[in-house]
């Protein structure tokens, strides 16, 4: 019985009938117009004082209503009103405004059936409770019992207690008619309003996007602030071991730290910038590092950890790093960066750095007849290797290798691959990344 009572006059009961109360007061304008045109239609009658009439103008609103439903706010507004009245979960209701036909002809059915049910329920909701209020006092009020309406219930003839009766079952079947309504559009709305196949597609390729940016701010983050922290960690350690035997091996330590983190503070500023959505480029903010501007800075500062590096670069047929596509030459700078990291971490003895730019593999033409000359494109090729670290003297572990992972990604971005781990006898990186043209 409670729960009975609960559908019926419950608060999700009352808030639907308020969304289908709200639907008659949004027909009222249509109902208007459409009985001014069944009044002149009607040679000047007046659509109140006939009921047929009245119906009529009803009739033709709805249609009106209709047409005007194409335009793409009134979703995001019928939305809006379902979710907070009707009880509708969210996340089976479309987001935005009604783009594609077919989601602007759902949406129209929604609007005709919500005003269309709403003005019928509204009406009823103003007739029936005033109706039932008589009924119910009819016996105990001497003046409408002595009026000849011609209805039954009002003769004193009537047995006392069937006016009462017929007013509370009044205002039984308005609460229940109003209760089936409601359920019939809360049931209806993720039909006619939930996403569509091209919402789907829409919030997938939004979610992708979101999630590219964070990732790639991820990356930003790790490579600049975790390798800087890892080459101030080791160029500390290292002055504190010679602070008494190598005065100046201590100054250069001390000096590369200063420069390490005045960089890295920089970096730091300009991916925070990007963090503020909306936020331009400022003209102060450090630019992103580059292979050709920063990567004999990057070695002095990791050499001057006291780790030997030997670099190897042939920049091959472009002449010099400078002449790299820029978006090539920052990704290489970060995959370094973060190999040198590992490097430092994980690494015992001399690291060895191979940079150069070579001919695209063979398996990346397979068209190509054996006799033509090779016109694939260059690839820039990144190889670092040094001696493991004895399992007791490696730095523990303290993240997921979300360095190399970021590595992988950044190069799987430009069509390139990064392969890290044991090569013979050394631990090894490579990196491969294609660049734009080729040798034509």
């Amino acid at each position: 019985m409670r729960d009975a009572l609960g559908g019926l006059l419950g608060a999700r009961a009352r808030l639907r009938w308020i969304h289908l109360i709200l639907g008659g007061a949004l027909l009222m304008p249509y109902f208007l117009l459409a009985q001014v045109g069944v009044g002149v239609a009607a040679g000047g009658a007046n659509a109140f004082s006939s009921l047929p009439l009245a119906l009529a103008a009803y009739a033709a609103a709805l249609p009106l209503a209709a047409a005007t439903a194409v335009f793409g706010l009134v979703r995001p507004l019928s939305v809006s009103a379902v979710r907070a009245l009707c009880g509708v979960p969210g996340e089976r209701l479309a987001e935005g405004p009604a783009l594609s036909w077919a989601a602007r002809g759902r949406t129209s059915a929604w609007w005709t059936l919500h005003l269309g049910v709403g003005a019928l329920v509204s009406g009823m909701t103003l007739a029936v409770p005033p109706m039932a209020v008589v009924l119910i006092a009819l016996p105990f009020v001497s003046g409408p019992r002595a009026t000849e309406l011609g209805l039954g219930w009002f003769s004193t003839k009537a047995e006392p207690y069937v006016a009462p009766a017929l007013g509370i079952g009044l205002l039984a079947a308005l609460a229940l008619c109003a209760a089936g309504a409601g359920a019939l559009l809360a049931r209806t709305a993720p039909v006619l309003l939930g996403p569509t196949a091209a919402d789907r597609l829409a919030a997938a390729e939004e979610r992708a996007a979101d999630l590219a940016v964070r990732n790639r701010l991820a990356r930003e983050l790790h490579d600049a602030v975790g390798h800087a922290l890892s080459a101030v960690t080791l160029q500390a350690a290292a002055a504190r071991r010679m602070v008494e035997r190598d005065p100046d091996f201590v100054r250069e330590a001390l000096a590369a730290i200063e420069d390490t983190t005045r960089r890295t503070v920089g970096e730091l500023d300009a991916v925070l910038g990007l963090l503020r959505d909306g936020d331009p480029a400022r003209p102060d903010a450090a630019p992103a590092p580059t292979l050709a501007a920063d990567l004999d800075g990057l070695l002095a500062r990791t050499r001057a950890a006291g780790t030997t590096i030997t670099a190897h670069q042939e920049p091959g047929a472009v002449g010099d790093w400078a002449a790299l596509p820029a978006i090539v030459s920052r990704e290489a700078y970060r995959i370094v960066q973060e190999g040198l990291s590992n490097a430092l971490r994980h690494g015992a003895g001399p690291v060895d750095l191979r940079i150069r730019v070579r001919a695209g593999h063979a398996g990346t033409d397979r068209d190509r007849p054996r006799d033509r000359p090779c016109d694939r494109p260059r690839e820039l090729e990144i190889t670092m290797t040094n001696p493991p670290a004895a399992p007791e003297d490696r730095e523990p572990r303290t993240t997921g290798g979300r360095g190399l992972r970021g590595s992988a990604e950044r190069a799987a971005l430009l069509g390139g691959s990064v392969e890290a781990g044991p090569h013979e006898d050394r631990w090894r990186l490579r990196a491969v990344l294609p660049l734009a043209g080729g040798d034509r």
